[in-house]
């Protein structure tokens, strides 16, 4: 019991080499003071915590559909959650290489070992009989039967294994972090493809559309041409542009089938699956006319990326503890209890019990710098990991400024847009009572309808960039990841 004091208080005055995190370092504390993103300066955008469920905002059933489907099914988010798992069974280690191990073993040895003769080495034959002749040497056989108990243990007198804990639950939370991350970009990935899907099939609409008006117009030309008013110049290049426009629907048509493709495929099916239910066109969804933004200590707070840098920093400052501690001494003690003897009943036999104790005190005098190189390359990868998370900041900023510039903008455009695409449908309005009361041409109607139909399609594609520029926004705030906080639980 004196030896086991003895050792515990040893165990107990052991210390935790290496530097303790003390946080990740200051970074942008210029843009947390200001309170608001630089960019910031829409009407529609506004300083209060962006949504979780953010594409629930944009009011379209079949696309919240695709993204809840995608966070079920995706195998990107099973990837995640996968090195989640990985990452919490070496904690699970690291946590078991503290304590004790203990094995038993039953065993049962045979040996047959060759003797000599039953006499002597020298004499001649007659000393030995007078027959002349020797004795067969004789063989040893061994018979042994043993039940035992190993133990071995490894006191974490300067931490290493402390430090290997803390090491661990960091990456543990750094894999939440990732989870999350995957969440944030598959829902925004699903967002954009299902608005490209929408603005493609709206634009392969508005093509069938052009293709109409201009049919019309090369059959007024040729009109014209018999009658002797028109070139056949005039109805070659209408013909011309007609056909441009119809090769124009081939690649809008491609595009259309990748969209629908890429769907699929966030949603763990295979390509073709979602074809007979996303086909049927349908509106580009709007973003609200209030969007949520926060501030950008709240995106440094929330981003997942940024959380699992940090995360790692913590994780590489606590392994140049682990490090450090293998430069010094180590103890191991070893312990052996075991029961046996030639025959099987010796294995229940207490009076023929062995016990064996062997602490070994272990220190490597010459390894010429290698232990310490090991520190130094953890330190080193610790200041990697805090400049990856400076660097990880910085650029969740730009990402946000960059998304909130352009959302302005586009919307600013979007509505520059809508003034045009009005005033070209009043001047359709107007030439066509011109047409009635015969001062204006059919020809001359068309040209302008083909105008209004441009700035239709303007309009159209400024659209589907404007509610991309809103998925961007959310995106680089770092929303959506929480929406699988109940599956993040049960890991």
């Amino acid at each position: 019991m004196r030896h086991l004091a003895l050792l515990a208080a040893t165990t107990l005055a052991g210390c935790t080499v290496g530097p303790n995190y003390a946080g990740p370092p200051a970074v942008a504390s210029d843009a947390a003071a200001r309170g608001t993103f630089v960019r910031a300066n829409d009407a529609a955008l506004t300083p209060t915590p962006g949504l979780a469920r953010w594409w629930d905002a944009l009011g379209d059933a079949q696309l919240t559909a695709l993204v809840d489907q995608s966070l079920a099914n995706s195998p990107t988010i099973d990837q995640a959650t996968a090195r989640i798992r990985e990452a919490q069974a070496l904690l699970s280690q690291q946590r078991a290489s503290r304590y004790p191990s203990i094995s038993t073993n039953l065993s049962y040895l045979h040996a047959q070992l060759p003797g000599s003769s039953l006499t002597g080495a020298g004499g001649d034959g007659a000393a030995q009989g007078g027959t002349g002749q020797q004795q067969a040497p004789s063989s040893l056989q061994i018979d042994n039967f043993n039940l035992g108990l190993t133990a071995s243990w490894e006191p974490d007198l300067f931490g290493a294994k402390r430090r290997g804990v803390e090491q661990a639950r960091a990456m543990i939370e750094a894999r939440f972090a990732d989870l999350a991350d995957a969440q944030v970009s598959l829902s925004a990935q699903v967002a954009q493809a299902y608005v490209n899907l929408r603005d493609v099939q709206a634009r392969i609409q508005l093509n069938d559309r052009s293709a109409q008006l201009q049919q019309r117009q090369v059959a007024l030309a040729q009109q014209r041409y018999d009658r002797g008013t028109a070139s056949l110049l005039d109805v070659e290049r209408l013909q011309n542009q007609l056909e441009s426009t119809r090769a124009d629907a081939i690649p809008l048509a491609a595009q259309r089938d990748g969209y629908l493709n890429e769907l699929a495929v966030y949603t763990g099916r295979t390509p073709g699956a979602l074809d007979a239910v996303l086909t049927p066109g349908a509106p580009v969804p709007l973003p609200p006319a209030s969007v949520p933004i926060g501030d950008p200590a709240a995106l440094i707070a929330q981003r997942p990326d940024v959380r699992s840098a940090e995360r790692a920093l913590a994780a590489n400052t606590a392994a140049i503890g682990v490090n450090k501690a293998k430069e010094l001494p180590g103890v191991r003690l070893l312990g052996l209890l075991g029961l046996g003897g030639s025959s099987p009943g010796d294995i229940f036999d207490f009076g023929k019990l062995t016990t064996l104790a062997a602490p070994m005190l272990s220190y490597n005098l010459l390894d010429f710098g290698a232990a310490r190189a090991k520190t130094r390359q953890a330190e080193a990868q610790r200041d990697t990991a805090d400049a990856q998370y400076r660097q990880t900041v910085l650029d969740a900023l730009r990402d946000a400024e960059d998304a909130l510039s352009r959302f302005g903008n586009t919307r600013a455009q979007l509505g520059q847009l809508g003034r045009a695409e009005a005033s070209a449908a009043r001047a359709a309005r107007l030439n066509a009572q011109r047409v009635s009361a015969g001062t204006s041409t059919v020809s001359e109607q068309l040209d302008i309808e083909r105008q209004q139909l441009s700035a239709a399609i303007a309009v159209a594609q400024t659209k589907a960039q404007l509610t991309n520029a809103f998925i961007a926004v959310n995106k680089a705030l770092g929303l959506g990841w929480n929406t699988q906080t109940t599956r993040m639980q049960k890991l």
